[in-house]
């Protein structure tokens, strides 16, 4: 019977223990353990499986329940007393971090391998009964101090943010990561964890570290100190280093070939060798005294940051994969970031720069560049879109020129406005298009035997190509040779060759279409052109080189040109008034020479060719007599004779150039005079315009920029003519043209330093009496302010009033005529030229030298009423008459 009752009593003992109720009084730690369930991360068992702790749902935690927990996370719970918690004897990883915990009483728990009190609220803990503990997180709490003596199983020990005077690591030799920052220690001696692979110990006192044994090291933080010299020769297995704001002066870097990050800023380096760090890829040296520094020779480095020293040379060829620069607050005179392509962020400002090339450096964003007192230059031809309020150009009063891509004009026009700026900001700087393009080019050839084009077949000069993308459309023009190179961006283009005369002409292939990147980049597409029928069509102009001055020598260029499909041999006349002027030279020399009259012969002037008389004449002074004197008007006519001619009203020309007394040599001309008449509205209007180098160097780059009046001219019908040097011709944006005179090297002496281009253009025939049509210039010499020339003002208006009456000097008959119309001179005068004109206005007749001529052939006019119009020495004067 005594043996019943002890059986029983034993079986009531062990059934009262396992029913026995963890007493838990925080309800907040209460209601999370009670929320563990096999969704909820709160609980694991031992095989790290998720678990319900309230097996029995009776709402509370027996001592049975506890035991079978191994791992519990009850992070930010509001929870402020663990009681309860010695119950879970067999608990391995315990986290109660981010609650307002003051005390903790962990006992029993011996079988802890893993401890997070981070972010709590204790002052004070109590670890040595947990050997076994290797992780252990308690960051950010008040702790005045930490005895870790025993834990010789740690692996990792963060106690980060505390109040930490001291921290004695002794026998802890599996220490592999230790992060003991932000706290009051004076001194730590990690000599002996030679595990250690990680070490954070920012934000202390510290004045020394011994890292000699330490040769598994990898990263280590010991920012925000006052340490003065460290050595990391033995750490060849460092990878990367934070150590701001400290008090060094030297370091060892010898060895480091695995280092990618290195911050040493806000020290007092006076000088740094980086000579074998070469797998660096983030450099931070910011706010040092260093003005000589021999950076690494690594290929990888893509950040960099040196602002804030005394460097007075950067050199970063070694740095193809930069992206991120700081050199600001230095003494940098000149930087060079080519071939950066991947270059994102630049930040240059508080040097002492003169020009910044950001050319083509098409990742960048984010420039500034400010307070540059002496930056004078500032190249940004990049694909980039850039926001306002990443671009600083303040401070930089010096700047002058502003080159940048047609999508950036408005941004830096914006900023140097908001800056008070005088600067010039154009695209000049280069002629391509910005980031990667490609290349399409060719030649054009005229097929005279109609055996295919050649090399021996004849250039087609000045032919014109619209190019299109489907969504952007422009113009361009082939050089004097025929031939032509444009720069495009990726997409399908096609180029159209568009002639003057297109009736003339069969091009072949009518259009061309290629794709980049998928072509081949340069694309060669050449055009051969071949003859449709036979048209003769030559044309003549007379461009002034150089303005008329009273006493000086004049310049002036007769270009004759074959517009038609067939070779054409003739002659052709220069008119002008010999008692004013002196001939000084011509070259070729004339064929004929008779009084206001010069004449040449020309043989075999091929289709498209253009060739070209240099005239010089010495015009009469002011005491000379005649007298020429300033606002003088001088009248020149040259005419060419050919083949029976399609166009004839291009076979003469007049030139009615105002002598000036001083002159602006950088200017734009009409060579129709400033008015035209009624009959020439919707024909060919001829401008010539004049450049010159007064600097002191030679001009690279010159760029004649014309923004057409679209409502005045037909843009279309616009024809390069002539130059002075090699150039080409962009049409964009409806109405700019552009002639680019790209590396000509403009002399600056007087002798060489001129240059012109001449072009044709349409008026509008929508022109009427009284209108006035306007043109000005913009001359871009390399990086300077353009030069705007005085606007080319005409005036559409009727033949203008007689300078004498018609009837005192000369009588007209017969009138009516029906073959031929004579008129007698009665008064001593001399006769320059003779013109026809019908009721339009138009030319129908023209006699340029016209001193003996007393009679005109007017047998092939239709019968009406015309005006005859006699130019003489006395001016000019017209008279109606009729034909039958």
């Amino acid at each position: 019977m005594k043996k019943f009752y002890t059986i029983l009593v034993l079986v009531f003992v062990v059934a009262k223990s396992s029913a026995q109720i963890v007493n838990i009084p925080d309800a907040n730690f209460k209601a999370k353990l009670l929320a563990a369930s096999p969704t909820v991360s709160i609980a694991l068992n031992s095989s790290g499986v998720r678990i319900k702790i309230d097996s029995n749902n009776d709402g509370n935690i027996q001592v049975s329940e506890a035991v079978l927990v191994h791992t519990l996370n009850v992070y930010q719970s509001n929870i402020s007393d663990i009681t309860g918690i010695q119950s879970f004897i067999n608990l391995r990883n315990f986290s109660c971090d981010f609650n307002p915990i003051t005390v903790l009483n962990l006992t029993g728990l011996t079988n802890l391998r893993s401890l997070n009190f981070s972010n709590c609220q204790l002052t004070s803990v109590d670890l040595t009964a947990f050997s076994l503990i290797n992780t252990l997180n308690c960051q950010y709490n008040q702790l005045t101090t930490l005895n870790v003596s025993g834990l010789t199983a740690m692996t990792n020990m963060n106690c980060l943010g505390n109040q930490i005077s001291s921290l004695n690591l002794s026998g802890m030799t599996n220490l592999t990561i230790l992060y003991c920052g932000n706290n009051s220690l004076t001194s730590l001696d990690v000599s002996s964890l030679v595990n250690l692979t990680e070490l954070n110990c920012s934000n202390n006192q510290i004045s020394a570290l011994n890292l000699t044994d330490l040769i598994d090291l990898y990263k280590i933080d010991f920012s925000n100190n006052l340490i003065s010299n460290i050595d990391f020769q033995t750490n060849t297995s460092m990878g990367l280093i934070y150590g701001r704001n400290n008090l060094l002066t030297s370091t060892n870097l010898n060895g480091l070939s695995s280092l990618t990050y290195l911050d040493l800023s806000e020290n007092e380096f006076s000088s740094l060798n980086f000579s074998a760090l070469n797998s660096l890829q983030t450099l931070n040296l910011y706010n040092n005294s260093i003005s000589n520094l021999n950076l690494p020779i690594s290929p990888s480095l893509r950040s960099l940051n040196v602002g804030n020293n005394q460097l007075s040379v950067l050199n970063l060829d070694d740095y193809p994969l930069l992206y991120g620069l700081n050199c600001s607050g230095n003494q940098l005179t000149s930087l060079d970031i080519s071939n950066k392509p991947l270059l994102n962020n630049l930040y240059c400002q508080n040097n002492l720069l003169t020009t910044l090339n950001l050319n083509n450096l098409n990742n960048l964003v984010i420039i500034k560049c400010n307070n540059n007192p002496l930056l004078d230059k500032l190249f940004v031809k990049t694909t980039t879109t850039i926001a306002s309020w990443d671009l600083d150009i303040s401070g930089n009063p010096s700047l002058s020129y502003i080159c940048t891509d047609e999508n950036k004009l408005l941004l830096f026009q914006n900023a140097i406005l908001n800056n008070g700026y005088t600067c010039e900001v154009n695209t000049y700087c280069s002629f391509n298009p910005s980031g990667v393009f490609f290349t399409i080019t060719g030649n054009n050839r005229f097929d005279f035997n109609n055996n295919g084009c050649d090399i021996n077949d004849i250039d087609f000069s000045f032919l014109k190509f619209n190019i299109t993308n489907g969504t952007i459309s422009g113009s361009s023009f082939c050089n004097t040779t025929g031939g032509y190179f444009l720069s495009v961006q990726s997409g399908t283009h096609t180029i159209t060759p568009v002639l003057e005369n297109p009736n003339y002409f069969a091009v072949s292939p009518a259009s061309a279409s290629v794709s980049f990147p998928s072509a081949t980049s340069p694309f060669t597409q050449d055009f051969c052109v071949t003859a449709n029928g036979i048209f003769n069509d030559v044309e003549i102009i007379i461009i002034p080189i150089e303005v008329a001055r009273p006493g000086f020598d004049a310049k002036y260029k007769i270009i004759y040109k074959n517009k038609g499909n067939q070779v054409v041999n003739g002659s052709l006349s220069f008119t002008f008034d010999d008692a004013i002027m002196d001939l000084v030279s011509a070259t070729p020399v004339n064929d004929g020479n008779a009084t206001n009259s010069l004449s040449w012969n020309y043989t075999n002037l091929n289709p498209f060719e253009t060739r070209e008389i240099d005239l010089i004449f010495n015009i009469n002074s002011p005491t000379e007599i005649p007298a020429v004197n300033g606002d003088d008007v001088l009248d020149y006519t040259a005419s060419i004779i050919g083949a029976t001619d399609e166009t004839p009203n291009d076979n003469t020309f007049t030139l009615n150039q105002t002598v000036v007394n001083s002159f602006d040599p950088n200017d734009k001309t009409c060579l129709e005079g400033t008015t035209i008449t009624p009959s020439m509205v919707g024909q060919y209007v001829h401008y010539v315009i004049r450049f010159e180098n007064t600097g002191t160097f030679a001009a690279q780059n010159i760029v004649v920029k014309d923004m057409i009046d679209t409502t005045k001219f037909d843009i279309a019908t616009l024809v390069p003519q002539r130059s002075s040097h090699d150039f080409i011709t962009r049409i964009s944006n409806t109405n700019k043209v552009e002639f680019i005179f790209e590396n000509i090297n403009l002399p600056f002496d007087d002798a060489n330093n001129d240059g012109y281009v001449a072009f044709k253009i349409r008026t509008k025939p929508t022109l009427v009496l009284g209108d006035t049509f306007s043109n000005e210039a913009s001359i871009y010499f390399d990086y300077n302010f353009p030069i705007i020339t005085e606007p080319a003002v005409t005036t559409v208006a009727a033949l203008s009033n007689q300078d004498f009456d018609f009837g005192t000097y000369f009588t007209l008959y017969p009138n009516p005529a029906k073959e031929v119309l004579n008129f007698e001179v009665k008064n001593e005068i001399g006769v320059k030229s003779i013109q026809v004109y019908n009721t339009l206005g138009q030319i129908v007749l023209a006699v340029t030298n016209a001193s003996t001529t007393r009679s005109v052939d007017v047998a092939n006019l239709n019968a009406g009423a015309y005006f005859i119009k006699v130019t003489t020495d006395k001016g000019s004067a017209n008279s109606k008459f009729i034909k039958e």
